[in-house]
């Protein structure tokens, strides 16, 4: 299974080198881009170091993909300004561009699979529940730890960091972005658990450092 799905992952990877670079060829503005789409520069050497050693199950590529694309969107038009957002507002009725909502969604959704995926793998949890217990507890970590992040960036930044923000004037933003990652680790769990977990049992354990 490692094997057969090294070239489909390859063409992935060069499909999302060539989308983030397109989504910073003329962004709405630079140093906001850098800042939404710095995940994905992480995240892209961290899994192309760790595949042979720690290979990752499909469900959770097509996440962490996914997830790319959503944080690049952002980052080229900013969140506030992404025209998707605009028409999910007209379609329902809301006063703000919703797509920073999705962006944390997303927050929530994939990080959820990630740690799910170490605690299993690892076997640092025991039981359903209680892995279900620390995955939210580590997503809502994450998403308060982001939160922070975007609090430093506007003591730092002053005014420019509002494109960053996204707040559009909502004092519960930063309330409200942790509900929406809370949601999509709930999601997550409650829809892929299984299928990830028959991916986990395929891939077997990791193979350990020498």
């Amino acid at each position: 299974m490692h094997t057969q799905r090294t070239k489909p992952l390859l063409f992935a990877l060069v499909l999302l080198v060539g989308l983030l670079a397109l989504s910073g060829a003329r962004p709405y503005d630079r140093g906001t881009w850098l800042l939404e789409v710095l995940p994905v520069f992480i995240t892209i050497p961290v899994l192309w170091t760790t595949y042979q050693r720690f290979p990752l199950t499909t469900l959770l590529y097509v996440g962490i993909f996914l997830h790319a694309l959503v944080l690049m969107v952002g980052g080229a038009y900013t969140y506030a300004r992404v025209p998707l957002g605009f028409e999910i507002a007209d379609l329902l009725g809301l006063h703000r561009n919703p797509y920073d909502k999705i962006g944390h969604f997303f927050q929530g959704f994939v990080p959820a699979l990630v740690a799910r995926e170490i605690l299993i793998r690892g076997g640092y949890v025991r039981g359903r529940k209680m892995s279900m217990f620390i995955v939210i507890c580590i997503v809502l970590a994450i998403s308060a730890s982001y939160e922070l992040i975007e609090w430093g960036a506007a003591v730092a930044l002053g005014q420019g960091a509002d494109d960053f923000l996204g707040t559009q004037g909502d004092i519960w933003d930063a309330q409200s972005d942790m509900f929406f990652a809370l949601v999509g680790a709930i999601t997550a769990l409650s829809l892929l658990s299984r299928i990830h977990d028959r991916q986990i049992r395929q891939l077997g354990s990791p193979r350990r450092g020498g």
